[in-house]
């Protein structure tokens, strides 16, 4: 709980500027300290404003709030932004300077209501901490009108941010891009899609995109179909032979070592090559599999291999070199790539599958496969799989829905998921699911595995199982699954494949290089220590600390993606090098790895939550979601038959379904 000067966020106003006993408290997702050095004294956004230090001068801060929205990011494309803000921020200008009328503070309102008939919500939005202040310092501001006060001279950062884009971890400007699309615009639709996300192709294809739970659309009736607006912009590059613009920054001497050629290595060479660094990616696969788990772990069903190689040779195009068949710690040790490039990136992916923990897995049966990573990728490379006619995949994510549905089109008979919890509580992507079922997916809910069973060749001809019941909910939130006693069951099989999670092999790293390894193997990276009112450290969604460097205890050893924080997204991992890629710049520039501002307010503002699902949203006519065409029925999962199952938009249906957006820029401001 933290103790606030005033504050009307949330639409509840607290104000302690006058109380002589307790002040009242409020809960708010904010540090105490903006980088864990310099105090957080004021907050101003979308919702209001949050005051804490009583020194902060709130109309000179409106004042300047307003100035920067005008400035700087009012598009200028309807006329109440156009004039309104224009208006708004002149007379705010004109109270500072102490040329106004206390009577001109009422405008204030009238031009708030103007505002509300904007094309978009940048500028409403932006008006509603300005009339806060008005409202609740008039005071200051008239005292500033008559000259008795002047204003303070105090410094403001702020950020433009949009609910989407603050969900985004590569925090892609989709309101920008959807835009662009609308107009028809695809080149620059893409360009700036690639500010963010060199892998378009893959993103608009496989990304979970958590962009649209975030979608103020959805408020009204459904998100924008903000990924496919994305394959939408690659697809019209390939489709139309369009080349991709050249990097024409001059190269450095200085380069960068980089472990894995997934979408983390990939990303973060594409961005030190931005930078004029090249980078050299040291992959274990062998040539024509860069990609990471994108190549060897997602089915080409969902994710053509050619699509991905055209976002990989764009990404060499630019100077970066990929040595394949090299395995880091066996061909090269890590410490002659530190020896050899200005700074390291670790990269490797997580290609090693978990056990499963039951009887019989260590046997050495044949049909029971090492993991379902192994055998996507063992199907991928076009190697024995070991696969038979019966086959049972244990697991619930993603990569276990991609197992079932290989197995069909490598050939099986019957392809079966279990999962231990009911089909709701999947952590699999609905829409992968759904997709299994209509291929023809025998799914087994609530039933969990204990005990492989062989004949006396050794091999599997079943698994025994137990079903389950959902219990209390565990520390996740979702309900415990508990055995159900006297329920056991044989599934019979020739081939059990366990999908029940990836881990990191970080053999490579030796214990001398002074890198630490969590628990949960996964590189410890350094991190500010931003703390909130009760001293508690801030950590993102997956229990990391929030603001963090990337560099390693290992000066100049920077590391990332699945390796840095656990098995992630594609566009998590993309987002997460690409802050590498500028943290290790400032390393080899400056001899000093830190964030700057900016970033470190994109962390604070995705850790305070820009979307908020209960807020009312003015009338629209509805307009259904476009969702892409789909080739149905259970031949698209027939022996040998790998072809994309997603279409995509047509250029008409892509712009119709782009024209649904809200445009819900919001800006930020701090006072430090």
């Amino acid at each position: 709980m933290a103790q606030v000067v005033f504050s009307t966020w949330g639409s509840s106003v607290v104000d302690n500027r006058n109380v002589t006993g307790e002040p009242a408290a409020a809960s708010y997702r904010l540090p105490v300290a903006f980088d864990g050095q310099q105090p957080l004294r004021a907050f101003m956004g979308w919702d209001g404003i949050i005051v804490f230090d009583k020194d902060v001068d709130v109309p000179a801060m409106a004042a300047e709030y307003m100035q920067r929205v005008q400035t700087m990011y009012c598009c200028g494309k309807c006329t109440p932004g156009k004039k309104g803000t224009k208006v708004l921020a002149d007379l705010l200008q004109k109270v500072i300077k102490g040329g106004a009328k206390p009577g001109d503070l009422d405008q204030v309102a009238d031009l708030n209501a103007l505002l509300q008939n904007c094309k978009c919500t940048l500028c409403p939005s932006s008006t509603k901490p300005v009339l806060d202040a008005v409202t609740y310092y008039r005071a200051d501001f008239e005292a500033l009108c008559d000259g008795s006060r002047k204003p303070k001279n105090e410094r403001y950062l702020h950020k433009i941010t949009a609910p989407c884009m603050d969900k985004c971890p590569a925090h892609i400007d989709i309101p920008k891009y959807v835009e662009e699309i609308k107009n028809y615009q695809y080149s620059d639709a893409l360009a700036t899609i690639r500010e963010n996300m060199p892998l378009p192709a893959v993103c608009g294809r496989v990304c979970p995109h958590p962009c649209e739970t975030a979608c103020r659309r959805k408020n009204v009736d459904d998100a924008i179909n903000i990924m496919v607006l994305k394959r939408s912009a690659s697809d019209f590059e390939w489709m139309h032979k369009l080349q991709h613009p050249a990097n024409t920054v001059p190269m450095k001497d200085k380069t960068v070592g980089i472990v894995g050629a997934g979408p983390a290595g990939l990303a973060a060479a594409y961005y030190l090559a931005l930078q004029g660094y090249r980078s050299t990616i040291y992959e274990t696969l062998p040539e024509g599999y860069g990609g990471g788990m994108v190549a060897v772990g997602i089915p080409a069903y969902r994710m053509p291999r050619h699509l991905l190689q055209r976002d990989i040779d764009i990404i060499q195009s630019m100077g970066v070199e990929i040595v394949y068949n090299c395995r880091v710690g066996q061909d090269i040790s890590l410490a002659e790539l530190k020896a050899k490039h200005a700074a390291v990136f670790l990269a490797p992916g997580a290609h090693r599958s978990k056990p499963m923990g039951v009887e019989g897995e260590d046997a050495g049966y044949k049909g029971f496969l090492k993991g379902g990573i192994d055998f996507l990728r063992d199907a991928y490379m076009h190697r024995p799989t070991g696969m038979g006619k019966k086959v049972v995949v244990v697991g619930g994510g993603n990569t276990a829905i991609d197992c079932v549905r290989v197995a069909l089109r490598e050939g099986c008979e019957a392809s079966y998921l279990v999962y231990r919890r009911s089909r709701k509580e999947m952590p699999a992507d609905v829409w992968e699911v759904d997709g299994a079922d209509e291929e023809g997916v025998q799914f087994e809910f609530q039933v969990l595995p204990t005990k492989i069973i062989a004949n006396a060749d050794n091999q599997v001809t079943g698994v025994e199982c137990v079903r389950m019941a959902l219990g209390e909910p565990d520390a996740s939130g979702r309900r415990r699954p508990e055995p159900v006693p006297g329920s056991e069951f044989i599934i019979e099989c020739d081939t059990v494949i366990p999908a029940i999670g990836q881990d990191m092999d970080l053999s490579f790293i030796p214990p001398d290089m002074g890198i630490d390894i969590t628990k949960w193997n996964t590189v410890v990276t350094k991190y500010l220590p931003i703390k909130d009112a009760a001293g508690k450290g801030l950590n993102d969604s997956m229990g990391n600390p929030l603001v963090r460097t990337l560099m390693t205890d290992c000066d100049g050893v920077f590391a990332g993606g699945d390796a840095e924080i656990g098995p992630l997204t594609v566009v998590a991992c993309v987002g997460n090098a690409h802050r590498a890629a500028n943290v290790m710049v400032r390393w080899m520039e400056e001899g000093k790895a830190y964030l700057t501002e900016q970033e470190i307010f994109e962390d604070l503002l995705t850790y305070l939550g820009v979307y908020d699902k209960n807020e009312p949203v003015a009338w629209l006519d509805s307009a259904d979601r476009a969702n892409q065409k789909e080739v149905h029925g259970r031949e698209r999962a027939s022996k040998g038959n790998y072809s994309e199952v997603e279409l995509g938009f047509a250029d008409s249906v892509a712009q119709a379904e782009a024209d649904r957006c809200l445009r819900c820029y919001r800006m930020a401001m701090v006072a430090l």
